[in-house]
């Protein structure tokens, strides 16, 4: 072989070797970035979670202040519009982050399902509750030291503790599609409906602080000089971009598709949806799944309406493997479409359909198994392992 064959085939390979090595400080590079674009999302959903969580703390006091029927679907109004962000954050679960490590506030703000009566009355039980025993303290550091105690449904604050507050138990008939039907005279002191109207209002504003007091405590993590922000940061790449896609395939294929969803469609059970009592379970369902696919493609649209994006997971996988991207793009779109069209109220739509048939929410329920495996899919392409199922 002459020489010039020589040259140029040592040509080929420089060429070949550099434009490998070019690419590959280009993924890093979007890898880098990824983190950064997770971060600023994460921070801007929990900071609207707060701002909103603090919209709702305004009215609760105005309410139990001023109990008024204008004053009550204030309140509820704001507890829907709280429920609008959070929603999205759920993505940022189930990745060893702030919100559910071992000091994480996770069940003292999104804990479900929630024992009525453990709260309060209920159907057939008028002196149940917390409320209703006059012998416990109603104060932040009582009621977070009874949440959950003795059983995991034994949920004494955040959003459901606040929403059974507000709505009651939702005893009306699926079809007619109505949430609970409390009525404000309970927080009534001249003519209330049940026994301990002033221990009820105290419990409201209670959990309304507390929520906002975690809410603030999520944001500040991720804040630019927040201290899990940073951590976060600075992670090597791939486990950084492992407990993002973690959080994801959990919360889609076990969390929301399964305990969420199946469960609720298997048991025919409106006791087992998210938001039983004020009938807002579809919004819950629509929202994390909005959530995840904000992860991937790196944009989230805040409460004010700007949008925050950047480089994200979408643009690593882009060099990575185009086509499997473009699948997972597709898949996301899918899941979005199928959860707004469930139909509202849940309650009753699970019980018009049943589990292996080709109703909407099964539909639903096997877009978002399948978005899991396709993540696990993604992570392989990155070098990376995943579970997606919930943890021990």
């Amino acid at each position: 072989m002459n020489r010039i064959v020589l040259i140029a085939i040592g040509s080929i390979f420089l060429f070949g070797s550099c434009k490998k090595k070019k690419e590959e400080a280009e993924i890093e590079a979007r890898k880098t970035e990824s983190k950064t674009t997770y971060a600023n999302i994460a921070y801007n959903a929990y900071k609207d979670s707060y701002d909103k969580a603090v919209d709702l703390q305004t009215a609760i006091y105005t309410f139990v202040d001023t109990p008024t029927q204008a004053n009550f679907d204030a309140c509820k109004q704001a507890w829907l519009d709280a429920r609008e962000p959070y929603g999205q954050t759920e993505v940022f679960r189930f990745s060893d982050g702030p919100i559910d490590d071992i000091d994480g506030p996770e069940g003292m703000i999104n804990g479900w399902p929630l024992d009525e009566s453990y709260v309060d009355y209920v159907s057939g039980a008028p002196n149940s509750g917390i409320i209703n025993n006059t012998s416990i303290t109603i104060d932040a550091t009582t009621l977070e030291s009874l949440n959950e105690v003795g059983g995991e449904e034994n949920i004494s604050v955040g959003y459901h503790a606040i929403e059974f507050l507000l709505w009651g138990q939702d005893n009306t008939a699926p079809s007619a599609d109505l949430p609970g039907q409390r009525s404000y005279m309970d927080y009534d002191l001249n003519t209330p409906a049940n026994p301990n109207p002033d221990r009820r209002g105290q419990y409201l504003k209670v959990c309304a602080d507390l929520l906002v007091q975690h809410l603030a405590e999520m944001r500040d993590e991720w804040a630019t000089n927040g201290s899990y922000r940073s951590y976060f940061i600075n992670l090597d790449n791939d486990l950084a971009l492992q407990k993002m896609l973690s959080g994801m395939g959990i919360l889609s294929k076990a969390e929301l598709a399964g305990e969420r969803m199946f469960v609720a469609l298997d048991n025919s059970d409106q006791e087992d949806e998210h938001s039983c009592f004020s009938d807002n379970t579809h919004r819950d369902i629509i929202l994390n799944a909005k959530g995840i696919q904000n992860v991937y493609l790196g944009s989230y649209t805040t409460v004010s309406g700007s949008v925050i994006s950047g480089t994200s997971l979408k643009d690593v996988m882009e060099k990575v493997d185009a086509d499997l991207n473009t699948t997972m793009i597709s898949y996301l779109s899918n899941a979005q479409t199928y959860c707004e069209a469930i139909p509202n109220p849940f309650d009753y739509a699970i019980m018009s359909e049943v589990v292996g048939g080709s109703g909407p929410i099964m539909t639903a329920i096997l877009q978002l198994q399948s978005n899991g495996n396709k993540l696990a899919e993604v992570a392989h392409a990155l070098g990376i392992t995943i579970s997606t199922e919930l943890p021990e």
